[in-house]
């Protein structure tokens, strides 16, 4: 094979690609057979196989049980719009999670009290295995699960406080910079890195995803005068979901 020449697995699997991204393969339409493209393309059995690997790795097609492989629907992505701060006092948790006046949906959540790993102790600035207090959201648009998110706060700062529980009591699912307003920490900062990984299996499960579908992942910390008060993992799934920015001009 010569320098920048592709391996024949991934020409094929370029060209059935394009296919499927053009609309000669619509979605629903059934993948040629292994033999098919072993025919079509002049290769062998394993190099035919690895093809289909590709595009099942990639999520444009899935296989159905004695049926054979067919090409998946394509969602049209649709805009998460997220910015620096929390809108005012009184917006529920999903449209905290949007910033976008216009988000509509529905969450669960669960709170259990928790010991910091050592990446989330070390995001929290608290030795790991520290008690943290560890909530677990699922956002629904129109009943679909859209993001999941898991956040992680320091008890030695909110333990037996009002704000113990983020989705309980007078504040409960008010938001990060109110809740910690009341016990006066003024959160005055908060930072989002984002990347992508493939989905965990239980990610998947939850989001409606097939295995080797790929993630947003959002990781991000709220500060009150340098002191890391919440952190959070934010999942959202990468071909359903974009990740839209309002940043304010200083």
């Amino acid at each position: 094979m010569t320098f920048g020449e592709q391996p024949a697995y991934l020409r094929v699997a370029g060209d059935l690609r394009k296919k499927i991204v053009n609309g000669s393969l619509p979605p629903h339409t059934r993948l040629p057979s292994q033999a098919r493209i072993r025919e079509e393309y002049g290769v062998s059995d394993t190099v035919a196989l690895e093809a289909r690997k590709v595009l099942m790795a990639e999520g444009l097609v899935e296989g159905r049980s004695g049926s054979g492989t067919y090409v998946r629907e394509r969602p049209v992505p649709r805009r998460i719009a997220r910015s620096g701060f929390r809108p005012p006092s009184g917006a529920s948790p999903f449209r905290q999670e949007q910033a976008d006046a216009a988000a509509r949906g529905t969450w669960e959540s669960q709170s259990a009290q928790a010991e910091a790993s050592a990446a989330i102790a070390e995001r929290l600035a608290v030795a790991s295995g520290d008690r943290v207090m560890c909530t677990k959201y699922v956002f629904r648009d129109a009943g679909e699960a859209m993001m999941l998110s898991t956040s992680w706060e320091p008890l030695a700062l909110t333990g037996r406080t009002p704000v113990m529980l983020p989705e309980e009591g007078p504040l409960g699912g008010m938001g990060v910079a109110e809740r910690m307003a009341a016990i006066d920490l003024v959160v005055d900062n908060v930072t989002e890195e984002v990347g992508a990984r493939p989905g965990l299996a239980e990610e998947l499960q939850a989001l409606g995803g097939v295995p080797g579908h790929v993630v947003i992942v959002i990781q991000r910390t709220y500060f009150a005068s340098g002191r890391p008060v919440e952190t959070a993992d934010i999942v959202v799934p990468a071909d359903r979901y974009r990740i839209a920015y309002h940043l304010p001009v200083k």
